[in-house]
């Protein structure tokens, strides 16, 4: 029995609504979902999330076309600094659908697909809330987190006391992918998937990244 099916066997006999079976069944092999969240503040227990979006990979493709997005009525209020982040406010969003209604919709979106973020476990904190209350269950999904795989091609071998600098931007610059329009909820997701397609083309070739400028790098398929 693999070690990552126990997690997966007890979670779904907890699973309330056997319709939603389909999140413990993986996905297609050369699939993952790259996705973002954008919350009324930084509280995992009282914030709540503003909009959410997703966007599927497949192999070194990024599917636009196949993507998932939506804004949420939050229960939570919005907080000054979370606005000046992502620049939402309690207008923008009121008329959007509570996160009950929108749940659905991203869980067939993701399937059992990994799930691909930066610094992931924040935003699977903010679904997890939710879909423990609904369904009982946190999201199975297999987690691939960015910043470790970054860390791994840029600072695996570093000496001792090297400077480590783990932010999106400086990852993208490395990774020579364009800088959207930070703290949208998609364009976070888009960006995230780039940085995926990226690492996972130089982790497959053995290539790391220098700690000094790049001056190639490899591509990525969007479309």
């Amino acid at each position: 029995m693999a070690p990552g099916w126990l997690p997966s066997l007890f979670g779904g006999a907890r699973l309330r609504d056997p319709a939603y079976r389909f999140l413990f069944e993986p996905g297609p092999a050369d699939e993952a979902v790259a996705i973002d969240c954008e919350t009324t503040g930084l509280d995992t227990r009282r914030d709540d999330i503003v909009s959410v979006a997703a966007v599927l990979i497949r192999g070194a493709r990024i599917l636009t076309s196949q993507r998932f997005q939506s804004f949420v009525r939050p229960q939570a209020k919005l907080k000054p600094d979370a606005i000046k982040v992502h620049g939402l406010r309690e207008a923008d969003v009121a008329a959007a659908r509570p996160i009950a209604a929108v749940l659905p919709d991203l869980l067939r979106f993701i399937g059992g697909r990994p799930l691909v973020g930066y610094y992931l476990d924040f935003d699977m904190a903010m679904l997890d809330r939710h879909l423990r209350r609904w369904l009982g269950i946190r999201l199975p999904n297999p987690r691939i987190e960015v910043s470790a795989l970054y860390y791994e091609r840029k600072y695996g071998d570093a000496p001792p006391g090297t400077q480590v600098d783990l932010s999106f931007s400086a990852m993208l610059a490395d990774l020579k992918a364009p800088m959207l329009d930070q703290h949208d909820a998609y364009s976070d997701a888009l960006m995230t998937a780039m940085a995926y397609v990226a690492l996972s083309d130089l982790a497959a070739r053995g290539i790391r990244i220098p700690r000094q400028p790049m001056r190639g790098a490899p591509s990525f398929e969007i479309g």
